[in-house]
């Protein structure tokens, strides 16, 4: 007889819905959470069946859940009709669904008809593998695949030619599959299948080829100008599309959003990213190029929600799905395939580069290990005409004046930008790897040479168009924050191999170097905003500033009361520009609020009235040719450096304010700040 005390225990019952795998291996099946088809038979990629019973069909199943799991979305005023989706394969959709942070909603199952049919039909996917990569397919290839290295799938074919390699690279035919009605449904009902209005569109495609464009050129420019002119932008990838929106709101008059019915520039950038998030998802989307297109682009998305790990997530995807697809690899290295255009070369490229460039800045800001080891890849380095391809054919369209009319001069700076990216790996893996062997003084020396090597633009080259002279003034940003994450830490530590009596003034001009990157970043951002150019600041500027201001906040514990006050000012300066920032980019609203927190450890009396400042939508025109230069400065705002007290640095206690500084600094600034 049990004790009196012990609780009873409950008896367990096996859910009345199942499906059949699941049943027969008496585990427990999570169709009733996530439709069909469940966890494990996606594991196991076998087919999903479900016997109906008593209780709920699969079909209702699948329709409670997708119920359940609608949001609404703020509708646009015109709405073009779809004919009909294809994209991602349902497996990879739903392994992807496990694998990623919690969605807002909860993803549409995938079709049961789209699962594969039968050992025949997987086995004809082998035959056009084999016969696309001895150069003899059977179909017209579309989609690009990656053979692998000598370990590969194909590389039984190797043994039958050994006199000669084959390619590592070919295109093999996509096979695409329609959506359900059940699941064009639950689309539309997310408003994917809603497209903005006419004028909507045209301002957010000019804003995206104007400002995202040239720094980020994921897309094939002339495919998107070329839908929109002869009025099929709905016949475009929706995937794409929706992924494009929501980076370009940035950038678009606020008079756009109300029109399309949104309270803010915010809600808009919610609901594209939603949509573009949902298609990613449930649209069925099987081409990998634009699956890594779109990761690429989502990779802008900052939510509190998800504690801003989202630009860390979406970029992973994008490079994975770069090295599936061997973008890692140059196509040229072993065969030459002729049936691979140079276009699609250029493009590859252009893709690999673009990740390498955000695994690159995503590790400094974020603190992360990177992903992308360059000793795995040989691609080489991309050329200025591989940004330029896919506007040649723009004159023919009569589409020319749609980019930037200096665009090879803005080519030039981002290949600038991926030379300076491979600079600041080498500066990561020396200074903050966490294995790393301790550096000694001729590394240290080397680097610093290839550092001062890096090419930049003039900053004072006359003739410049808004758009170049603030792409210029960017490039020149990033090559400070590379600066002083290489000087900072030898501030504090020296190398191997220093003569001991020198390595205190070694380490002196260190911290000078580094304050004077300091120091030019707030020059360039005071060029910035006189010249009325920080309105077309991107989501990847506000992390640019962190390292300066970490520098700033790290001197202002040092010297007399005068000097931590001309200290402090800088550090406003920063401040007030991120409070600019924060009107658009929530990332801008984070560090604002981590640094007001920091400056109070140091300065007591600092007033923290900004972090409860309720900042209006920016209005950044599109058309930014004949904007005049707009004010920065709210009237009436008071610095705080004439409240500051001379206090030195307090202690710190809270694991709160710990935590945040820790995950959202660019490197832990807070130890710097206590060894000095």
């Amino acid at each position: 007889m049990a004790p009196a005390n012990q609780t009873p225990r409950t008896r367990r019952h096996r859910s009345a819905v199942a499906c059949q795998g699941c049943r027969q291996r008496k585990v427990r099946c999570s169709i009733t959470v996530t439709g069909v088809p469940c966890v494990g038979c996606v594991q196991d990629g076998s087919q999903c069946v479900v016997n109906a019973k008593k209780g709920k069909t699969a079909n209702q199943i699948n329709h409670t859940g997708s119920s359940r799991a609608s949001q609404s979305l703020p509708v646009t005023r015109r709405s073009n009709p779809i004919p009909e989706v294809s994209s991602l394969d349902p497996l990879s959709a739903a392994a992807s669904r496990m694998g990623s942070e919690p969605a807002t909603s909860r993803s549409v199952v995938a079709d049961e008809a789209s699962l594969p049919d039968n050992p025949e039909d997987e086995e004809r996917n082998g035959l056009e593998i084999a016969s696309a990569a001895l150069g003899r397919p059977e179909k017209t290839g579309e989609v690009p695949f990656y053979a692998g290295g000598q370990t590969g799938p194909t590389s039984a074919l190797d043994i039958c030619f050994t006199e000669q390699s084959l390619p590592r690279h070919f295109l093999i035919p996509l096979h695409r599959t329609s959506l359900s009605e059940e699941n064009k449904e639950f689309l539309r009902r997310k408003g994917v299948y809603t497209l903005p209005g006419r004028n909507a569109c045209e301002s957010l495609i000019e804003a995206y080829l104007l400002n995202v464009h040239p720094i980020l050129p994921v897309i094939e420019a002339d495919l998107l100008l070329s839908h929109h002119q002869t009025g099929q932008l709905e016949r475009y990838n929706l995937l794409l599309l929706w992924s494009l929106f929501f980076v370009a709101v940035n950038f678009i008059p606020a008079h756009i959003c109300e029109q399309e019915g949104f309270t803010s520039r915010r809600a808009m950038k919610y609901a594209m990213y939603s949509r573009a998030k949902c298609m990613y998802e449930n649209g069925n989307e099987r081409n990998k190029i634009v699956l890594l297109q779109a990761s690429l682009l989502m990779g802008f998305w900052h939510s509190e929600i998800d504690e801003h790990a989202q630009p860390w997530y979406w970029t992973g995807s994008a490079i994975s799905h770069c090295q599936i697809l061997g973008l890692h690899r140059d196509p040229g290295t072993s065969t030459y395939n002729p049936h691979i255009t140079d276009r699609q070369r250029a493009l590859w490229r252009r893709l690999w580069w673009c990740c390498f460039f955000r695994d690159r800045w995503l590790g400094l800001t974020l603190g992360r290990p990177l992903r992308i080891n360059l000793n795995d890849s040989d691609v080489p380095m991309p050329l200025v005409g591989d940004m330029l391809f896919d506007i040649e054919s723009l004159g023919e369209l009569g589409l020319a004046d749609r980019l930037p009319s200096d665009m090879p001069r803005l080519s030039e700076y981002w290949v600038m930008l991926i030379e300076m990216s491979r600079q600041l790996g080498d500066v990561l893996v020396m200074n903050f790897q966490a294995a790393r062997p301790r550096g000694t003084l001729d590394d240290v020396k080397k680097l610093e040479g290839d550092l001062l090597r890096c090419r930049l633009p003039d900053l004072y080259e006359g003739g410049l168009t808004r758009i170049s002279k603030f792409y210029s003034n960017n490039v020149h940003l990033h090559y400070q924050a590379l600066l002083i994450t290489f000087y900072r830490p030898w501030g504090m530590e020296s190398p191997d191999g220093i003569d001991p009596g020198t390595k205190e003034d070694w380490k002196e001009r260190m911290r000078l170097k580094a304050d004077h990157a300091a120091s030019q970043t707030n020059e360039i951002l005071d060029r910035l905003v006189q010249d009325g150019l920080i309105g077309l600041a991107g989501p990847m500027t506000p992390p640019l500033l962190v390292p300066a201001m970490q520098t700033h906040l790290l001197q202002c514990k040092c010297g007399d009361p005068l000097a931590k006050r001309i200290r402090l000012n800088k550090l406003e300066v920063c401040m007030l520009v991120m409070e600019e920032l924060q009107k658009t980019y929530t990332v801008a609203s984070v560090y604002r609020g981590i640094f007001t927190k920091a400056i109070q450890q140091v300065f007591p009396d600092y007033p923290d009235r900004a972090m409860h400042t309720s900042c209006p939508p920016a209005s950044i025109p599109v058309s930014q040719a004949e904007e005049p230069a707009r004010s920065l400065f709210n009237e009436g705002e008071v610095s705080g450096a004439g409240q500051i007290g001379e206090s030195d640095f307090g202690v710190l206690d809270g694991d709160d304010l710990m935590a945040a500084l820790m995950d959202a600094s660019v490197f832990d600034f807070w130890q710097a700040c206590n060894q000095v």
